[in-house]
Order: C-alpha cells, then structure tokens, then sequence
C-alpha cells in the first residue's frame, strides 16, 4: 500500500478505526461534544439560523454564514456535509466548513441539516438539499445572495448529495448553478463492493465502511428514486463546471474517477485533482500539512473563481504528490466522515 510520504509518519499514529454504525446515537452524540469542546472560531463571520417548512409540515435547519459587514449582494454556496448519509450535522452555528468557505470563497454559505438515515432513508436527505436550494434563490434578495452565483458543495455524502442536487436542478428547471464542488464524493452505492488498498489496513475506512452507510441510506428497494446516486444518472449533460477531488487510498477512488470521466465525456467542464496515497478524509488528520493545504487551496480556488469570474489563483507549479514530510501527527478518532 503506497501512502504518500508526507503523511506516513501521521498513518503511524492513528489507532484502529472504530466503527461509528455500532451506536448511532453515541456516534451522534460524541461528534456534538467534541465540537463543543472545539469549538470554531468565528471571527469576521455571522450566522442566522433559518427554519424552512417542507411538503410534509416539519421543516428543514439551515444556518446562513457570511462576513461580517460584506458589502452588495454575494455568491452563495450551498454546503451539504458529510458523514455517511447518517452523522455529521454540526452544532447550530458551528459548521466549520462553512466558516472556512465564508473567508476562503469570499460567500454567503447556507449549512444545511439534512434528515439523516437510517431514520430518514432516501430520498430526504437529496430532498431536503434540493429544498435549500430552491429556498436560497427564493429568498436571495432577502440573504444579500445574488442568485445568478449560486454553487453547490461537499466532501464524501455531502459530495454525493451536492452531484445529485445539481442533476435535479438542471432536470427541474433550476435554480441555476455555476459551479459543483465534489469532494471524495460518495456518488455510487456500489462503491465499496470491488477490493481496495485501504482494505487490507484496520486505520483506514474501507469498502465495508462505505456499504454500511449505503445500506441505512438506501435500503432495499429505494434505489428506484432517480436521484439516489448521481452515479446511476444516465445523462450527464448540461451539468454546471465541476471539481473532483479523489484520493489513491479511498475506497470511493474508483466511481469518483469515473464520475469526473463521464462528466467530461459529457462535454462537462472537469477540473480533477487527485492525491496519491492519501486517504479518506486525510485533512482532519493532518490539517496543517503541504498536501492538505493545497488540496483545499486547489478546489476552494476553483469555487472562488467560478463565483466572482476570477482566475484561481496561481500556486508553486508542483505536483501535490512530490511532497516533502511536513506532517503534524494524528490522533484516535471514531471515523473519518
């Protein structure tokens, strides 16, 4: 198994991957406290939190984060995040992510707290995500978000959530999107089902890691929903500009591969970056690290660009798998989202 130089020494510190689906709740629970115990730093950024009603009568959470004192409307990014379709939600007004992407892409950033299986199986999670968006374009003048910039986000389920939100805007008429920003995104619910190098390393998520989440959000006989997985879509054209991000070790390496080639032969415009030896979710553990940075640098320039009609910004013209070793060390954890 080749993992990339910079981050062997963090491999090395990282205990066995415990597996979150063996309590929900706990899993849950525990992700909330450590958020609390952590919590993010929200300098030159405000949050509102929006209760917005769906079809059925309950209504769906969403925070609205943006710089404090933006002038003019801005680009607004949708950002699902991740978690297997079953965990991930952050506390109310502490989505890291979204904090980040507010400073980074220079946007209002709506959070959205999806239904999560296996309580709520597909489709609530795509169309709760959907629903946000129509919302955000509905209510742009009132946010201060210009709605002709509108993009969508996310790393693993939420990549997955933000590629099949993009297909039901272009299949339903809209809202437009400039830009889908899909990162190590679960798109296939066969993914995890062929063999993979992180199988054979208790540390990393592997393929039976992946199914498990499948299996809660997707369970027997719900596959039929179009927009379960963006990877089953038959036709990818008149999609929105995408990034995919795709790391050698992660079991969802393959169908994002794939995706981003299908997307391409669509007549898509794909900006594909790849991260040897990396695996899922490899940035939590080595934050501050050569690899990390300029993967995020690479796909936030990207969404930056594509938002406010800039060109990316440019970087040091090295390949991201020629790095040296800057990794700062891991730590336990119960799971990578």
């Amino acid at each position: 198994m080749h993992v990339h130089p910079e981050l062997a020494p963090v491999l090395e510190q990282l205990a066995p991957l415990l597996d979150p689906y063996a309590d929900i709740e706990g899993t849950r629970t525990g992700l909330h406290t450590l958020a609390r115990h952590f919590p993010a730093d929200r300098d030159g950024v405000t949050s509102e939190r929006f209760a917005v009603p769906r079809p059925d009568g309950s209504r769906l959470a969403m925070e609205v984060y943006r710089p404090v004192d933006a002038p003019g409307p801005l680009p607004g990014v949708l950002q699902f995040h991740g978690g297997g379709y079953t965990f991930g939600q952050a506390p109310p007004g502490a989505d890291r992510t979204a904090i980040e992407l507010v400073r980074e892409v220079r946007a209002a950033v709506v959070s959205v707290e999806y239904r999560l299986a296996p309580e709520h199986p597909c489709p609530a999670a795509v169309e709760d995500c959907f629903l946000a968006l129509e919302w955000t374009a509905g209510q742009a003048g009132a946010l201060g978000i210009d709605p002709a910039r509108l993009a969508v986000s996310g790393q693993s389920a939420g990549g997955g959530l933000a590629a099949a939100v993009a297909l039901m805007a272009r299949d339903r008429g809209g809202p437009a999107l400039v830009h889908q920003a899909l990162l190590v995104p679960d798109l296939d619910d066969a993914a995890g089902t062929v063999p993979t190098p992180a199988d054979s390393d208790p540390r990393l998520p592997d393929g039976a890691f992946i199914q498990q989440g499948w299996r809660r959000y997707v369970p027997e006989g719900a596959a039929a929903y179009p927009y379960a997985a963006a990877a089953r879509a038959t036709d990818l054209r008149g999609l929105p500009a995408a990034c995919v991000v795709v790391c050698g070790l992660d079991p969802l390496r393959d169908t994002g591969l794939a995706y981003a080639r299908r997307l391409m032969d669509a007549d898509v415009q794909v900006a594909l970056h790849y991260v040897p030896g990396a695996w899922h979710g490899f940035e939590m553990f080595a934050p501050d690290s050569r690899l990390a940075r300029e993967t995020t640098d690479h796909w936030t320039g990207l969404l930056r660009a594509a938002l406010h009609g800039e060109g990316e910004e440019e970087g040091d013209g090295e390949p991201a798998g020629n790095r040296g070793p800057e990794g700062n060390g891991g730590r336990d954890r119960p799971f990578a989202a």
